[in-house]
């Protein structure tokens, strides 16, 4: 492993074409250099500053459209391996990173919701001297990093390591406490919060809105991702949708025994939303597609389709629903003060909502999007948090 990333380091010709592909700008030709020369603390330290969740980043981030997919050298040949040389100095870096935060400001800064969005908010405020808590409804920290994305895709002591760097800053976390339901955001300002923080994420499925979404062999995918030793599928499994949650349902639905996996999408294959290293995964998982297919009813028996204006007939013991995800409206609307639409927070592009003193990023606000675009949004979040907690705005 180690050989491999040095050979493919002392490829870089480090012309910085790739920064430009990067959401967050991460230095990667610096990046580089400073692992050949022998200083992986300070490369990893530069990633970190830069990407508190570099190490999830070089993992999830769909670099062939992004750092990787501008590497001059992939024009004419194999692009340099950057998402490998990151994770490895990541992964070391986070377990020797000794952070220095500035001296404590005084004031606390409440954070809903622990996936990338809060992470990245609590580790750059808490940095800047604030008392953070973070409030999450589940038992654990993440988000969608520990219960969206698979164990073979997203190790989830990774997300163990980042919560372990968190509490070395001091930062306070309550895990199954929901704001919304027993406590609201004005009992955070009550108890001396300066500003909250909500990040909480797209957790509603969305449904098909054909008949047959109540039985009980039907499923929703971002409910079976989060503890799918819980579900009995049966030995022929049908995914609805073809983004890369299905790829991962699919995907994780082999592993766990279902012995027939198949992909039913609307459209073609050019037209899947998912990452194409995901689709070809699938294939080499043993996963099955039945492509330019409509589901129109569910049943006990499998699910009906329309194709060439004509129905047909999928036999499957379960269904699992992947078509999308939406926020749940705990937060926002009149009794909050925080303007909503279709239940996403509304929120400027520095993050402030409508209610002062409380901000706003991540999936909860923009939809679902990728990791690494959370952090871009939450980097300038935490600049606009500081300023209104220093009196600067």
């Amino acid at each position: 492993m180690e050989m491999h990333i040095l050979e493919e380091a002392r490829r870089c010709i480090r012309c910085g074409a790739c920064v430009k592909g990067c959401p967050v700008n991460t230095a990667i030709p610096d990046m580089i250099r400073m692992l050949v020369d022998g200083q992986i603390v300070s490369a990893g330290r530069t990633l970190f500053q830069n990407n508190p969740l570099s190490v999830v980043c070089s993992i999830v981030c769909p670099q062939e459209r992004q750092c990787e997919g501008h590497c001059v050298l992939g024009r004419k040949g194999a692009p340099i391996r950057i998402s490998d040389i990151e994770h490895y100095i990541s992964s070391f870096y986070m377990n020797v990173m000794d952070l220095e935060p500035l001296p404590k400001k005084g004031k606390s800064v409440a954070i809903v919701g622990s996936g990338p969005a809060g992470i990245t908010i609590a580790f750059l405020l808490a940095l800047r001297g604030y008392s953070i808590t973070i409030y999450e409804g589940k038992d654990q920290i993440g988000g969608v990093m520990r219960y969206g994305i698979p164990e073979f895709r997203l190790p989830k002591d990774l997300i163990d390591g980042l919560e372990a760097n968190l509490r070395k800053l001091g930062v306070v976390i309550r895990p199954n406490t929901t704001i919304g339901t027993t406590l609201s955001l004005d009992d955070l300002f009550r108890d001396g919060f300066s500003a909250v923080f909500v990040g909480t994420g797209v957790w509603r499925p969305k449904g098909l809105g054909i008949p047959g979404e109540s039985l009980g062999n039907c499923h929703f995918a971002i409910d079976y991702l989060k503890n799918p030793d819980v579900y009995r599928l049966g030995r022929a499994l049908c995914v609805i949708g073809a983004g890369n949650t299905a790829m991962d349902v699919a995907r994780t639905a082999v592993r766990k025994g279902v012995s027939h996996v198949t992909v039913m999408y609307r459209k073609g294959w050019e037209e899947m939303p998912a990452r194409k290293i995901e689709v070809e995964y699938a294939q080499i998982d043993g996963v099955d597609f039945i492509l330019e297919s409509t589901p129109v009813a569910i049943t006990s028996k499998g699910v009906r389709f329309a194709r060439d204006g004509e129905e047909d007939f999928f036999p499957c013991e379960s269904v699992i629903v992947a078509v999308s995800q939406g926020p749940r409206s705990l937060i926002g609307s009149s009794r909050d003060g925080i303007e909503t639409r279709e239940d996403f927070l509304v929120a400027d592009d520095s993050g402030r909502t409508s209610r002062e003193g409380v901000f706003a990023s991540g999936d909860v606000v923009t939809g679902a999007k990728t990791v690494v675009e959370a952090v871009r949004f939450s980097k300038k979040v935490v600049e606009t948090m500081d300023s209104y907690l220093s009196g600067t705005d």
